[in-house]
């Protein structure tokens, strides 16, 4: 999720300490498992909800305002909104936020194709393939180190990843232009949202804790940024085109609010999540996702997971586990 990884950056590090030898309260359960519907839930919704007519860019659009709705009314219950005009600059906004913007809107928009050409449970998992990218700019850029475990994780991911793919270009069930357009229009959408997911995230954790910023307010900004760079991408694009022919909620039906409504109020959950239960924890709740998304696909397509998709589904859950379970300590110098 964008507003996800937006709103996780902040104190992570710091509550995962805070968590990781406490008990979980009645609250920090609750926004466990409703973050874990909602993760579960949402490839399902938009597959469902944002059918093909629905054009991407007013979907992604839309999506970012409800952000920022949600942003500001979450800065105004816990009273930053009221200071935010002392605090807040042009030249500051676009140092830290500029950036990360322009590569969540493009990410946005491939996710949502990734959505409509892959069965929910595929998408699910193969989403998970941030995780290596992010740690992988996280070192090359933060240089922040992997312990001997998660770079073992981190290729268990690796090769659940490859064995989708496989599974993708070879189900005997699609036909050639099937299998091609799963893996331009589904495989590869999703895996280059993935590499763009862990190069902004890494750069929101940068602003985050070299810049300071507050993680509702740098969601405002990527949002508003995010939006003028696809309205200015519309000027010559096909979706920018589509919607001048047609109109901007063209293909729209009521319906389609409700992934984009999940998928903002998904992010205030994560941020919570973070906060009350830890990032250690939190690792678990993808876990819990990925039975989600299997159990409703199941239930309200009738679709049971292929091989390939049982396959790599316990590589995918042990190397999320492995991952957030043994992160990297530094060693204790001796005199």
């Amino acid at each position: 999720m964008v507003l996800s990884e937006q709103l996780a950056t902040t104190g992570q590090r710091q509550a995962a300490r805070k968590h990781s030898q406490s008990g979980l309260s009645s609250r920090a359960w609750i926004y466990m498992v409703l973050l874990s519907f909602q993760y579960g839930a949402q490839p399902l919704l938009s597959k469902r909800f944002s059918g093909n007519s629905v054009i991407v860019s007013s979907a992604v659009i839309t999506c970012e305002w409800a952000k920022v709705g949600f942003a500001l009314i979450f800065m105004a219950w816990d009273g930053t909104l009221w200071s935010l005009g002392k605090e807040w600059t042009l030249s500051g906004a676009l140092i830290a936020s500029g950036l990360p913007a322009a590569m969540y809107a493009l990410q946005n928009s491939l996710l949502q194709l990734g959505y409509r050409h892959l069965d929910s449970l595929t998408f699910s998992m193969l989403n998970q393939s941030k995780l290596l990218f992010t740690a992988l700019f996280m070192f090359l850029i933060l240089r922040i180190k992997q312990s001997s475990h998660q770079v073992g994780a981190l290729a268990i991911l690796l090769g659940a990843s490859l064995l989708l793919c496989i599974g993708e270009s070879s189900s005997s069930s699609k036909s050639n232009n099937a299998h091609r357009e799963a893996i331009l229009s589904g495989v590869l959408p999703t895996l280059i949202a993935s590499i763009l997911s862990g190069l902004a995230s890494t750069l929101c954790q940068w602003a985050a804790q070299v810049k300071r910023r507050s993680s509702y307010l740098m969601t405002i900004e990527m949002s508003a940024i995010g939006t003028l760079c696809l309205f200015v991408s519309m000027l010559w694009s096909p979706d920018g085109q589509t919607i001048r022919r047609h109109g901007f909620f063209y293909g729209w039906t009521l319906y389609t609010f409700i992934p984009i409504f999940t998928n903002a109020i998904g992010g205030i959950l994560v941020g919570l999540v973070t906060t009350a239960a830890g990032g250690v924890r939190k690792g678990f709740v993808i876990v819990m996702a990925l039975l989600v998304t299997a159990l409703l696909q199941l239930i309200f397509e009738g679709k049971s997971p292929s091989t390939y998709t049982w396959s790599a589904m316990p590589l995918v859950v042990s190397s999320v586990i492995l991952y957030q379970r043994y992160p990297y300590r530094e060693k204790s110098k001796t005199q």
